[in-house]
């Protein structure tokens, strides 16, 4: 398993600049995703993204590193979902480049362990239903599947997925 270090994006012109490229190394994402054009991810709009993100009430926005210091993954955490008050992961990514070296789930676990320790008992997300391989990876880390839903921002179909963490 990797080592990773977890920090606060602190949207230096290099750390925005490396985020533009980790969105980059996953076209397929945005594909479905369609919030961006995997061709063309502009620093300056994944900046605004990452601020308005992390001017939530309760989001984090946090910067995952390996031990070489390269950026691995991005990790988005909401500290109580408006509609259920439970805690979500908005968006792990793993950099393209760095897949199935165990990053994202070093990165769930991180995210699992510290609600556990804020004594949540259960932690959600989203996957896209047209993302079938989210859906493979989150599954295969235990999550269930407990409802399918359009997402608050964009309306696009998701299913709703829980961990129980008591």
């Amino acid at each position: 398993m990797p080592t990773l270090s977890v920090s606060p994006l602190r949207f230096s012109r290099q750390e925005v600049a490396e985020v533009a490229g980790l969105y980059a190394s996953n076209p397929e994402y945005w594909r479905a995703a369609g919030e961006y054009d995997p061709e063309n991810i502009r620093a300056e709009r994944v900046e605004a993204d990452l601020r308005e993100e992390a001017g939530t009430p309760g989001c984090e926005v946090l910067l995952a590193r390996d031990g070489r210091e390269r950026l691995a993954g991005i990790l988005c955490l909401l500290d109580r979902h408006p509609t259920d008050g439970h805690p979500w992961i908005g968006l792990l990514m793993v950099h393209g480049g760095l897949r199935r070296q165990g990053i994202g789930r070093l990165l769930a676990s991180w995210a699992e362990e510290r609600f556990r320790e804020e004594g949540r008992d259960g932690i959600r997300l989203a996957v896209l239903e047209n993302n079938p391989g989210a859906l493979t990876f989150w599954s295969s880390l235990g999550w269930q599947e407990i409802d399918r839903r359009a997402d608050r921002k964009h309306s696009r179909p998701c299913i709703v997925m829980h961990e129980q963490l008591a």
